[in-house]
């Protein structure tokens, strides 16, 4: 998709639909006054009759507007001024574009860089809009002997008034476009069906983008036979009882102006199907289990982004990858595994499988002497009753790295809540018989698997992103949401040399 950008008079534009937002009292921002000067005051007439409600998210069509060179007027509601905050600005944006792609258009222009939002500037706005245009014409089809239809949008002009900073939003649009890649990739892989997205599966994923970064991206694999001489042991033991080999994935991007610089690493949780194993889960639902692979997609969403964006960071992206089924060789509650940093674990729960890949992956990243370590896993169902679905769960090891995700949360619009790591929580894990229990009991169930993880970790800066609410939609909407993408390209960027000032603050 292209998001080139325009600054011109908004009612000489030619363009298949025009899209412009509106306040709820009447008060035109620039560009919808112009046009209303231009269509005989078409705008503030609807709105004053009452024939257009400007509540926030509501959309109307107008198929023609006299004055105007485009073939479509688009009006959106704002809601109220004094209320138009990030959150407001989101849903409104994704309220046109949800409108957008139900259209035969290929193009249109967006007005959206003249609407107020505080402490938000040119190029976050612009970004918004970039990354909202990939997720509304996302449509997943790969199944379907009548494929849904694609909506034709290809291209998203970028309104900016006169005076404005037409650099920024340029720039807002291509890191948008970036994001949004990431996004759709990410929800693709969790929308695959666990018989076609298999641990051997991503492998080959990884080793396609590296083939097609053009040198950008290096990629190492770890089959089975190369875990057991490492001591991956708790990794083997969670795909002992599937005929799908366990995988351990690592992809390389050097992009920091020194080779040498410290990478940043992001470990994903690549389950690609979560039975329970022994400890079985209830048939009811089963079948969103290939979703607890969500962790390793956003990390291969969060690498497509980087390799879209190419900023100036070192990074290592690590994905531990099983299927966990119950047959004859699965593992048992009660028995006891090695990890790979020798730590011994007492299996409860066999159900508690993601932290015990993880702890060998997250192991296994010591030796790039990391600058920081993020985590992210479809970890606990407990995150879900803590914070539902809007806030992913944020655990840490150092409060600076938790401020850097939490902040990169806010500019990016993909929110985590800091939840506490305390010394209290890990007793809940002494086991009569190992070093550790792979469970804690129900109190406090996403703390304690936090407690776990951190049990690997005391040798750099770590956090643990529990995306288990935010990952995916049940029920009707049933598919994979994308996130935490935006959240972990935004932490990157962050970290990037080239990175001068915090995106999206005026």
């Amino acid at each position: 998709m292209e998001f080139p950008v325009q600054t011109a008079n908004p009612a000489k534009i030619e363009t298949a639909c025009l899209v412009v937002p509106v306040f709820k009292d009447g008060d035109l921002l620039p560009v919808a006054a112009k046009l209303d000067d231009a269509s005989e005051r078409l705008i503030g007439q609807l709105i004053e009759r009452g024939d257009f409600d400007a509540r926030l998210g509501n959309v109307q069509l107008i198929p023609f507007a006299p004055g105007l060179n485009a073939d479509r007027l688009m009006l959106v509601g704002l809601g109220s001024r004094e209320k138009c905050q990030e959150g407001a600005f989101r849903k409104a944006v994704d309220a046109a574009f949800g409108a957008l792609a139900t259209l035969p258009a290929d193009d249109a222009t967006v007005a959206f860089n003249d609407v107020p939002v505080p402490d938000r500037a040119c190029d976050w706005k612009a970004r918004m809009v970039a990354e909202a245009a990939h997720r509304a014409i996302y449509r997943f089809n790969d199944f379907k002997s009548e494929p849904a239809p694609v909506p034709p949008l290809e291209r998203v002009t970028l309104l900016v008034s006169e005076g404005g900073d037409s650099d920024a939003a340029r720039e807002g649009g291509r890191i948008g476009d970036g994001i949004g890649q990431g996004i759709n990739a990410t929800r693709t892989l969790g929308n695959l069906p666990g018989n076609v997205c298999t641990p051997s599966y991503l492998a080959e994923r990884a080793e396609q983008m590296a083939a097609d970064s053009e040198g950008a991206l290096t990629t190492e694999i770890l089959d089975e036979q190369a875990l057991e001489e490492l001591g991956a042991h708790s990794l083997l033991s969670v795909g002992r009882g599937s005929v799908e080999p366990s995988r351990l994935i690592v992809m390389k991007y050097q992009g920091a102006d020194d080779p040498d610089e410290a990478p940043h690493v992001l470990v994903g949780k690549g389950i690609t199907f979560d039975s329970g194993g022994i400890s079985l889960k209830p048939g009811e639902g089963m079948d969103e289990m290939k979703f607890d692979m969500c962790g390793a997609a956003s990390v291969f969403g969060a690498v497509t982004s980087v390799l879209a964006i190419r900023p100036k960071v070192n990074l290592v992206a690590i994905v531990a990858s099983a299927e966990n089924m119950p047959d004859g060789r699965a593992t048992k509650p009660g028995d006891i595994i090695k990890t790979l940093k020798g730590l011994s674990v007492e299996v409860l729960n066999t159900d508690a499988e993601g932290r015990l890949v993880l702890c060998d992956a997250l192991t296994y990243a010591e030796r790039f002497e990391p600058a920081s370590v993020v985590d992210i896993a479809t970890l606990t169902g407990a995150a879900i009753i803590a914070l539902g679905h809007h806030a992913t769960g944020l655990m840490s090891n150092d409060d600076d790295l938790a401020l850097d995700l939490l902040d990169a949360g806010e500019t990016a619009w993909d929110r985590a809540w800091h939840m506490p790591l305390w010394d209290e929580y890990q007793e809940q894990l002494d086991s009569n018989f190992a070093d550790l229990a792979n469970i804690g009991g129900r109190p406090a169930g996403t703390i304690t698997a936090g407690c776990f993880l951190s049990r690997f970790t005391d040798k750099y800066p770590w956090a643990h992103l529990d995306i288990a609410g935010t990952a995916w939609h049940s029920g009707k909407q049933k598919g994979a949401t994308g996130r935490p993408v935006s959240l972990l390209t935004q932490y990157l960027l962050d970290r990037s040399s080239d990175s001068q000032v915090e995106v999206g603050e005026d």
